[in-house]
């Protein structure tokens, strides 16, 4: 048996939390008194290290849904290179994430096949776990494609996606559902298990519908690479913001809040209609996260970072170079959410709809899976001290540093 105590912390809600994870799975929280330590109740007197988190908040481990890249490796054009991608985003208190495949040749989707059982098989501590693929394209809109290169785009089809399946590893595919055959796959691809986002998109709001009534369950990010709201024509955006899913509640929309791919006023705009449990926040981190400006890769294109934008030679935003917990800090500091709706949104929210609901929570039977922050309420500071993965503390900047 294994454990790891957690001491002297905060919650999201500012209350004392102590606990311990035992096994890779949360015991607890423990209110130190002794008589409620059972066989399956262990306390912080038990054997085991200790991971200080005095004036620290201690929060469930970030998820993130939209990774293209860390630490100067791609996951389209280098997915063999996952073990890097996971070692840096624990830095940034990552414990688990979709790395997300561009549009690109088939080749790229098989190479990324096998780089995720082999990741899977390794299951190498010190590093995020990767909970399968995102596949962002080749099904998109060639008027809506953004960075993703127009060569390799596709019509939707059963035979492209044959072999796509939650079972292999496809856990997110982005589709625009107007696409000629886009519906029969969306609707295949939700009957295998893939969690199917409406993105990168020109369709109308009744096209959204009907994604949507095919069993469509989010929005790639929000506002980007899909037209605007009108009066009369609301769009990608105005179904998301004004429809109804199949839940009653609306699709959840992943939206980019790095401070560049959204305006202040569209961000809370978004947070008062979706709320913690349909604003998915997602970094759509690229090979530039962990590196400073200079040139930089995004599929098998070149990409140049300057004053922390990652953008195509015409200028096009690529992606960003920032983390998911500088996303969460900057939609706190934009909306005036609390600390705890902010977190949701990259922890609780993801989780469920990728349908893990063994994540996103540190209630007791939970993976053990954290961050501790370093959290200032007056000025929105929101830094991350240490990450906890299964148990194992896999970073912590205070040993590092």
């Amino acid at each position: 048996m294994s454990a790891l105590r957690v001491l002297g912390g905060r919650d999201l809600h500012g209350d004392r939390l102590d606990l311990v994870v035992v096994d890779g799975l949360v015991h607890g929280p423990n209110n130190h008194r002794p008589n409620n330590h059972g066989p399956n109740n262990h306390g912080p007197n038990d054997r085991g290290p200790t991971l200080d988190a005095a004036g620290l908040v201690v929060a469930p481990g970030l998820l993130d849904l939209q990774v293209n890249g860390a630490a100067g490796a791609d996951v389209t054009a280098e997915p063999e290179r996952l073990a890097e991608v996971g070692a840096e985003l624990v830095r940034h208190g990552v414990t688990a994430y979709l790395p997300t495949v561009i549009t690109a040749a088939p080749e790229a989707r098989a190479r990324a096949f096998a780089a995720l059982h082999a990741e899977r098989a390794a299951a190498g501590a010190g590093r995020a776990v990767p909970l399968g693929l995102h596949l962002e394209g080749p099904m998109i809109a060639p008027e809506r494609a953004g960075a993703h290169p127009s060569r390799w785009l596709r019509e939707p089809s059963l035979d492209l996606v044959d072999g796509w399946s939650r079972a292999a590893g496809v856990v997110m595919a982005t589709v625009a559902p107007e696409l000629p055959g886009a519906l029969e796959v969306i609707a295949e691809l939700c009957r295998r298990g893939v969690v199917v986002s409406v993105g990168h998109t020109a369709a109308s709001a009744a096209q959204v519908d009907a994604a949507v009534a095919a069993g469509a369950a989010c929005a790639t990010h929000l506002f980007n690479a899909m037209p605007p709201m009108t009066a009369r024509e609301p769009g990608p955006v105005g179904a998301v913001l004004g429809g109804t899913g199949p839940d009653g509640t609306g699709l959840v929309a992943g939206l980019i809040v790095d401070g560049l791919h959204l305006d202040p006023h569209t961000v809370r705009t978004a947070w008062q209609v979706l709320g913690a449990d349909r604003f998915w926040s997602v970094s759509d981190t690229t090979a530039a996260l962990g590196l400073g400006d200079g040139p930089t890769r995004l599929g098998d294109q070149d990409v140049l970072v300057a004053d922390g934008a990652v953008r195509l030679a015409d200028g096009t935003l690529a992606g960003s170079a920032v983390s998911l917990a500088h996303c969460v800090r900057t939609l706190w500091s934009t909306t005036g959410c609390t600390l705890a709706e902010a977190v949701a949104t990259a922890t609780s929210t993801p989780a469920r709809l990728v349908g893990d609901t063994s994540r996103g929570t540190l209630a007791p039977g939970a993976r053990g899976d954290l961050v501790l922050l370093d959290v200032d309420v007056a000025t929105h500071r929101l830094d991350v001290v240490a990450t906890v993965v299964g148990g194992s503390v896999v970073h912590d900047r205070r040993r590092e540093g």
